[in-house]
C-alpha cells in the first residue's frame, strides 16, 4: 500500500511549472521539495527519510535542537535525474547563544544517503558529490581569511576527506561569509547548477534582495545522486532549522547536450585550487589559560609597583610639607 502511495504521488508531481524570480524556464519537482506542512514525514513526505535528532512540526523540520552532541539528517529516497537544477531553501539558525554557538548544517547532493553520524556536519566523511555548507563555528586554531558564519562549497569524489579542524578551507572550491544567524527574519539561500556552473545566492538581510555569494565554473556533477540535509552540535550548540525546501528543474541552455547514460558515469570534479595536505597546528608554548594567568600577575605586580612608587613620592612630599611648617 504505501508503495502505491509513491507511485501515485510521484506521478501526479512530475511536473508543475514556477517561476523563480532569479531564473526562466523552471520547473518544481516536489519529489524533490520539503514543502510545508509537514505534519509527519512518514505520512505526508514518503519519499524523504529522517534519522538521529531531527524533529517534524508543522512549519519546520528541526536537524538539530539547541543542545550539545546532537546530530540529524534528512535524504531524498528519489534520485535526482535533471540536468540543471535550483534549489530554493528557506532556513533559520538559532539559540540561546550570543556569542558562542555551533557547528552548522549541510546541503547535500551525494551519490550515497548518509543516514548514519559522521563528523562532516552530522554526516559520515569521505563523501562523494557536493556539500554546500553553512558554518557558525571556526574550528581552526589560528585565524581564517574569513570571519564566521560561512557557507562553502566543496567537490569530492570519494577520496577526499574534509578536514573538520580547519573547517574543509584546505578543499573549498569557493566561499563568502554571510550573517545567515540569528536573524529574526527569514532568511533564504539560492543554489544553481546550470550547465556546469555553480552558483549561490543569499538574502538575509530581511530586504527581498538575493546577494551573490560566489560562482563556480567547469563544475561536474552526474544524475542520480540524492539531496540531503544534515547538521551537528558538539560543545556548543544550535538550534537548525529548514522551513523549506524547493528543487526546480532548469531547461538546458542553448548549446547544452544531456545524455542520461553519460552523465550517470561522470566522475564529481571542479576546478580550483589542488587540495592542500592537513598540517597540524603549532602547538603554542603556553597555554591560553597560563597566558592570561601570566597577564593578570604581570597586572597585579604592576599595579603594586605603581601604587608603592605613588606611595613613596606622597610620603616624601607630606613629610616635607610638616618640615616648613618649623621655619
Amino acid at each position: 500500500m504505501k508503495v502505491l502511495v509513491v507511485l501515485l504521488i510521484a506521478l501526479a508531481v512530475i511536473y508543475c511549472k514556477t517561476p523563480l524570480p532569479m531564473e526562466k524556464k523552471v520547473y518544481i519537482r516536489r519529489e524533490h521539495s520539503l514543502i510545508k506542512p509537514y505534519s509527519s514525514m512518514s505520512m505526508d513526505t514518503p519519499m524523504w527519510d529522517y534519522s538521529g535528532s531531527t524533529i517534524v512540526s508543522n512549519n519546520e523540520i528541526r536537524l538539530t535542537p539547541d543542545h550539545q552532541s546532537k546530530a540529524g539528517r534528512v535524504w531524498n529516497t528519489i534520485p535526482l535525474m535533471s540536468r540543471n537544477w535550483e534549489i530554493l531553501m528557506e532556513f533559520k539558525v538559532h539559540g540561546q547563544g550570543r556569542t558562542l554557538y555551533g557547528d552548522g548544517f549541510a546541503l547535500w547532493y551525494s551519490h550515497e544517503r548518509q543516514l548514519m553520524s559522521g563528523p562532516v556536519f552530522g554526516a559520515k566523511n569521505g563523501f562523494k558529490g557536493l556539500g554546500i555548507f553553512f558554518d557558525t563555528y571556526s574550528n581552526h586554531n589560528g585565524e581564517h581569511s574569513h570571519g564566521h558564519p560561512y557557507i562553502s562549497a566543496v567537490v569530492h569524489n570519494g577520496t577526499q576527506t574534509y578536514d573538520h579542524d580547519s573547517d574543509g578551507t584546505h578543499n573549498e572550491l569557493a566561499g563568502c561569509q554571510c550573517s545567515f544567524r540569528g536573524q529574526k527574519h527569514d532568511t533564504f539561500v539560492s543554489i544553481k547548477y546550470i550547465n556546469n556552473i555553480l552558483t549561490v545566492h543569499t538574502d538575509v538581510r530581511g530586504k527581498s534582495k538575493w546577494t551573490k555569494c560566489f560562482e563556480v565554473k567547469n563544475v561536474v556533477l552526474p544524475v542520480g545522486y540524492h539531496l540531503g540535509l544534515s547538521a551537528s552540535t558538539g560543545d556548543l550548540a544550535d538550534n537548525h532549522d529548514v522551513k523549506m525546501l524547493k528543487l526546480y528543474e532548469v531547461d538546458l541552455v542553448p548549446g547544452q547536450t544531456f545524455n542520461v547514460d553519460e552523465a550517470l558515469k561522470l566522475v564529481p570534479s571542479a576546478d580550483g585550487e589542488p587540495d592542500r595536505p592537513h598540517v597540524e597546528d603549532v602547538k603554542p608554548l603556553f597555554s591560553r589559560r597560563v597566558k592570561t594567568i601570566f597577564y593578570i600577575c604581570f597586572g597585579l605586580v604592576f599595579l603594586l609597583v605603581i601604587g608603592g612608587v605613588g606611595y613613596h613620592y606622597y610620603n616624601k612630599y607630606i613629610i616635607g610639607r610638616r618640615k616648613k611648617r618649623f621655619y
